[in-house]
Parts: structure tokens; C-alpha cells; sequence
């Protein structure tokens, strides 16, 4: 078992260090860039795209906010205006495909999928379902009653205070990435070890066939749909390094996440903004099924078809 352990932990402080690279450094700067004039300035060239997606022109700064940084940075940007209940819930599922955009998307980088790929499907995923929620909800015009919300922090006093204030936040980032990261590594070691996790796989293999990925894809869902899209991609990069996923179901499996990831904590964040989070909870679900399965479908049809292709042209050669 100790041996188990040790070998996990490595795994895990090796995995930490890998995404730490990336989450520390983004989220110093972002940090600082709320303090700056660039995000209102992003804010106000956002205000004209608000009102065509049923949003006024104050609801770009929960977005901007919570896409430079995180949910509850963004849930503490709605409380400080007042929307209407139906304003809400669009800001509501738009963050839930698009938030985090610098770090998440970078994370997903690492296992070689597209920067723009991610960040283009999250963000086309935020528009296209306020858009469709906008013009057919006819509800939800009256105002919003928030409960209990994320506490507003007073701002720095300087641009020393300022950076320091970055800084713990960087580290704090850190830091709870490798309070998930190391214990998990050591579980999915022991979970290896012990042959559970091809168990596992196999008990979950109908569902990741159904998306068009193999079942060695499936400890990566699992993650990204409990914990997050970044803890998700930092076992796929465990995964593409032990156990051979492929490109396709790399894509896949990002495309998955990307649409719906830590499904009950960022559900249930949102629960003190008197919206109704279960058709919140089934917009992605729905989304992340019907989107991935499709494009799987497709993708599986089209390799299909270039080998067929080539054994063809073989026969006729030979």
C-alpha cells in the first residue's frame, strides 16, 4: 500500500506542477486586470451584444467577469445589479458553458487539443443558448430576489496591495489544485493497481460507446463531470500518457467536458439567485449528450468510410 501511495503522490505532485505552471501565472494577471481599465473597456464594446441576446447593457460585466475568471467571481458581479429573474437565468447558463475561459481552456491545451477549439465551443455554446432561452421564454420579467451569494470583498488600496492580492490568489489556486489533485492520483493508482478501474471501464463502456469514445475515456468523464473541467484534462493527461487515448476520443471526451463539467457544484451555486436550477442542470446534460454523441457519430462514420476506402484500393492494387 505504500508503495501505492508513493507512487500516486508522485503522479499527482508531477500533475500539480504541470497545470500549476499555467493556473498560477493567468490568474495573477487576470487578478490584476480587474483592477485595470481593460475590463471595463471590454464591458463597454460588449454592451451592444447584451441587448441582441435579451440582456441589458450591465450584464456584460458579469460575463466579462466571470469569463476572465470564475463562477463565483462572476455570481458576485450579478448581485451588484439588479436583472430581472429571466436576465438571471440566461447569465445563468451562459456562464455555465463559459467561464474560466484563460485557465480551463489553456489546461485543455496540454493534452493537445485546440486552445480556440475549446474556447470556440464554449463560447458559441453561451451565445446560441441565450439566444434560444431569450426568444422563447416569454417569462421571467420580474426582479430577481437574491439569497445567500458569495461575500464582496473590499477592493486593494494600490497597485501593491493589488499584486499581492493576485499573488494569494494565484497560490490559493494552486494550492487547491493539489489538495484534488495528489489524493486523486493516489485513488486512481490504487483504483489501477487493484484492476478497478478496468471494472470500471467496462461497467461504463456502453455509455462512452454511445459518445463515440473508447472506455479507457471514461475515468476522464467521471472527473470532468464531478470536479471540473481542469481536473478532467489533468487525467486525460495521465491517460493519454499510460493508456493510449487517441486523438478522436481526446476531442471527444474535451468536447463532453467543455458542454457540461462539475455538474452539481456549479448547478448549485446558483440555487441563491432564485432561479430555477434543475432546467439549468438539463440544458447541459442535454447539450453535452446530444453534441458529443453527434459529432462521435459523424467522426466514427467518416473513419469507417477512409478505411473501407483504402482496403478497397489495396484489393484493386494487389
Amino acid at each position: 500500500m505504500k508503495g501505492i501511495i508513493k507512487r500516486g503522490a508522485g503522479k499527482g505532485i508531477s500533475l500539480t506542477w504541470t497545470l500549476g505552471k499555467v493556473i498560477f501565472p493567468v490568474t495573477l494577471i487576470v487578478t490584476i486586470l480587474q483592477y485595470t481599465p481593460v475590463l471595463p473597456w471590454v464591458v463597454e464594446k460588449l454592451e451592444p451584444l447584451m441587448k441582441f441576446i435579451g440582456l441589458s447593457g450591465e450584464a456584460a460585466v458579469p460575463l466579462v467577469v466571470g469569463n476572465f475568471l470564475n463562477l463565483y467571481a462572476g455570481i458576485a458581479a450579478i448581485i451588484s445589479f439588479e436583472f430581472t429573474v429571466k436576465e438571471v437565468f440566461i447569465l445563468a447558463v451562459m456562464m455555465s458553458f463559459s467561464h474560466n475561459l484563460l485557465i480551463e481552456s489553456t489546461v485543455a491545451k496540454k493534452v493537445g487539443v485546440s486552445w480556440w477549439f475549446v474556447a470556440g465551443v464554449r463560447l458559441s455554446l453561451a451565445f446560441l443558448s441565450a439566444v434560444l432561452i431569450n426568444l422563447l421564454w416569454k417569462g421571467g420579467g420580474e426582479v430577481a430576489k437574491y439569497g445567500l451569494a458569495p461575500e464582496k470583498t473590499s477592493d486593494p488600496g494600490g497597485w501593491g496591495e493589488i499584486i499581492w492580492q493576485g499573488f494569494q490568489t494565484a497560490f490559493m489556486g494552486v494550492l487547491q489544485l493539489a489538495l484534488i489533485v495528489i489524493p486523486l492520483m493516489i485513488f486512481m493508482q490504487y483504483l489501477r493497481e487493484k484492476g478497478w478501474l478496468d471494472l470500471f471501464s467496462r461497467w461504463v463502456a456502453p455509455a462512452t460507446r454511445f459518445l463515440g469514445m473508447e472506455r479507457n475515456t471514461s475515468m476522464t468523464l467521471v472527473a470532468g463531470l464531478t470536479i471540473g473541467l481542469a481536473y478532467g484534462a489533468g487525467l486525460m493527461i495521465q491517460a493519454v500518457e499510460e493508456d493510449g487515448v487517441s486523438k478522436k476520443d481526446m476531442y471527444l471526451a474535451i468536447l463532453f467536458l467543455v458542454s457540461c463539467h462539475a455538474v452539481v457544484e456549479d448547478t448549485l451555486i446558483f440555487i441563491p439567485l432564485g432561479i430555477p436550477v434543475w432546467p439549468l442542470l438539463a440544458i447541459r446534460l442535454a447539450t453535452a449528450i446530444i453534441l458529443t454523441a453527434g459529432v462521435g457519430f459523424v467522426w466514427n462514420r467518416l473513419q469507417q468510410q477512409r478505411k473501407d476506402t483504402s482496403y478497397e484500393n489495396k484489393y484493386h492494387t494487389f
